[in-house]
């Protein structure tokens, strides 16, 4: 850690009004001194760590040119926006980011004024942006709207609506495509001098003059139109922008603060939407992250594990879920030619590595188009192949319209692996895979598995793989419980669940996936029954119903919200049946759980071994009458 009071400029930067008093000549010092500061107070505990890295000067530029927070800016990811949090009064709390009770990892409204839109999810901000440009236009407020998105995000077909309702409105928006690439060197003088010319006063005037010279001459008017598009398209790569209305400017060194600083002034005073292209380099001023495209520092919530390996029963070393799955998957591709992985840009949390090496003509990668990739495998699924779809559960929420209708309705034989189910840690409340099980468990067709570790969720993976039609198969995020995992493979029976201990307490504690556990000790505490029910969906009735026979009442523990979860299955089922038993049902509240490692967010929901002996034993207790009188 380094003490912002080394860097003279950064530590005299209370907010960006006092940024804008710096004189031009100085910026460039400051760019060098925040990415200084960046690397040696973030790189331990920021995440996707390197983005920032790429933005310094731009995030320096933006706020130096507009007058934030009056001036909107909406950043599309929170990975880039580390120099934003520095700059806009958060500096000395950035090495909290991502820590219990400390800095967001993503903007969020409530923690500055200078974080226009809460942002998790990408592809949001021009969307965002746009709904702020037009209500600026309606009050008559001569503010300006600024969104910043990545490469990535744009792949996303929310950002192109946007565009292309940017393009119809003609309202004010100036959209920064930040376009990153970890090997490159950023732009060149003749890119920038391209955008400093098209941005400029003097070719807007000849633009617009000519415009207004030629409106009585259609004919005329349409050549110049398609000659000047012809003219950009032949140096320029924004015709697709063009074409959706939106003025393009770049490709800009998104690194030449001098240039930025002069082009953000230009289209400043420009009308209507625009589109600036700059071309930054990812990890720029640290080698541990500009060596590829895909590093990543280690997190404070890391989920790094030992080296990916198969290994017979009595193994030590714990794995985690994603490794499990990749080499699952790998195995599976050794001997099934038809099987191929799709991820939406998350080919390294989803343990996909080793597979696209291997099998590069079978893995697709389709960046942050989410619905896309379901139905794309959707595709694949009616072609004869074995579509696996690695997806983290808060972007499986995205993809729910095309889950039902592409996948579920016609019965496609897709299985969807989903990484970071439960509480993920430091990616906080837009990331925690909270809510999967209570909007899946209602979609007719599908089979829906929860492992409680490393054996099982390699087990039930190839499960999934013998069935036909669409099945779901959640873990959490990080390392299991450190169960060896079998290198043979073999099916288990479909909507049945194991009893782990037998009790006599007349307690029986019923447990979906990763909280098993926790929940260990307490039945052994208790000496209540102990059941590891794997499947959500089918349910398994049968045992319930054997269970109320001789037990006097039930918890149900998940992680997964309680609000139609998979409590409120086993509830549901007990009143099909007829069975009237006492049930407790825990799993997250309803409430966000904010950022913070694992184990704290596990800790704040209540499904640490801790909080679930408490709500237990609180609850058994109060039930203990009640067992006395009925004859327990």
């Amino acid at each position: 850690m380094m003490d912002v009071a080394s860097f003279p400029l950064l530590s005299g930067l209370e907010s960006p009004a006092d940024l804008r008093r710096l004189p031009l000549a100085q910026l460039p010092t400051l760019a060098r001194e925040l990415r200084t500061f960046l690397v040696h107070n973030a790189a331990t505990c920021a995440g996707h760590f390197a983005a920032g890295l790429g933005t310094v000067e731009l995030a320096i530029a933006v706020h130096y040119v507009f007058d934030t927070p009056t001036d909107r800016v909406v950043w599309d990811g929170g990975h880039q926006t580390y120099p934003h949090k520095v700059l806009t009064g958060r500096c000395r709390d950035l090495p909290t980011i991502r820590q219990p009770g400390g800095l967001q990892p993503f903007p969020q409204r409530a923690e500055s004024e200078y974080d226009a839109f809460g942002v998790g999810h990408l592809s949001t901000s021009i969307s965002a942006a746009l709904g702020m440009a037009v209500a600026a236009a309606r009050r008559g407020e001569p503010r300006r709207v600024v969104a910043i998105i990545g490469d990535k995000a744009l792949t996303g077909g929310m950002a192109f609506e946007a565009l292309n309702h940017a393009g119809s409105l003609k309202s004010d928006l100036l959209v920064i495509l930040e376009d990153s690439d970890a090997h490159s060197d950023a732009g060149g003088l003749l890119s920038s001098d391209f955008a400093r010319v098209l941005s400029g006063w003097v070719y807007t005037q000849l633009r617009e003059g000519g415009k207004k010279a030629l409106r009585q001459m259609p004919t005329v008017r349409e050549l110049a139109r398609r000659s000047e598009q012809h003219l950009k398209g032949m140096v320029l790569p924004g015709t697709l922008f063009e074409e959706l209305g939106v003025n393009y400017i770049g490709p800009l060194d998104g690194h030449d603060i001098r240039a930025l600083v002069a082009t953000l002034r230009n289209l400043q005073r420009r009308h209507g939407p625009q589109l600036l292209h700059v071309v930054t380099r990812k990890g720029k001023g640290h080698t541990a992250t500009a060596t590829g495209p895909i590093q990543r520092p280690v997190s404070c919530d890391s989920s790094a594990a030992p080296p990916l390996n198969t290994r017979s029963r009595g193994g030590t070393a714990s794995l985690s879920y994603s490794q499990v799955f990749g080499q699952w998957l790998c195995d599976m591709a050794e001997a099934e030619p038809g099987i191929v992985g799709v991820t939406p840009a998350t080919l390294e949390d989803s343990g996909l590595l080793e597979f696209a090496k291997r099998f590069p003509d079978r893995c697709f990668d389709l960046s942050v188009a989410h619905q896309h990739a379901v139905t794309f495998a959707a595709g694949l699924a009616t072609e004869g192949l074995k579509p696996v779809v690695a997806i983290p559960s808060t972007y499986l929420q995205r993809t729910y319209d095309q889950l039902i209708h592409d996948v579920a309705l016609q019965r496609l034989p897709v299985l969807f692996a989903i990484d970071r189910a439960g509480l993920v840690g430091g990616d906080g409340a837009s990331h925690q895979g909270s809510y999967d099980l209570s909007y899946l468990r209602c979609i007719p067709n599908l089979t829906i598995m929860a492992p409680a570790d490393e054996n099982e969720c390699r087990q039930m993976l190839y499960t999934a793989s013998t069935l036909f039609g669409p099945v779901l198969v959640r873990y959490p995020r990080g390392n299991g419980p450190g169960v060896s995992v079998d290198a043979a493979m073999s099916a288990l029976a479909v909507g049945r669940a194991q009893e782990c201990r037998e009790g006599h307490s007349r307690l029986a504690l019923l447990v979906f996936g990763a909280p098993l556990a926790a929940a260990r000790a307490v039945a052994e505490r208790l000496d209540a029954t102990l059941v590891n029910m794997r499947f959500v969906k089918p349910l398994d009735v049968d045992l319930l119903t054997a269970l109320s026979a001789h037990h006097r009442a039930f918890v149900t523990i998940e992680e997964n919200a309680i609000a139609a979860g998979a409590g409120s299955a086993v509830a549901e089922a007990l009143v099909s049946r007829d069975v009237r038993v006492p049930l407790l049902q825990l799993g997250i509240p309803d409430r966000f759980i904010e950022h913070g490692s694992r184990e704290s967010c596990l800790a704040a929901a209540r499904l640490d071994a801790t909080g679930l002996s408490d709500s237990i034993e609180r609850w058994w207790t109060l039930h203990q009458p009640m067992r006395s009188a009925a004859g327990g």
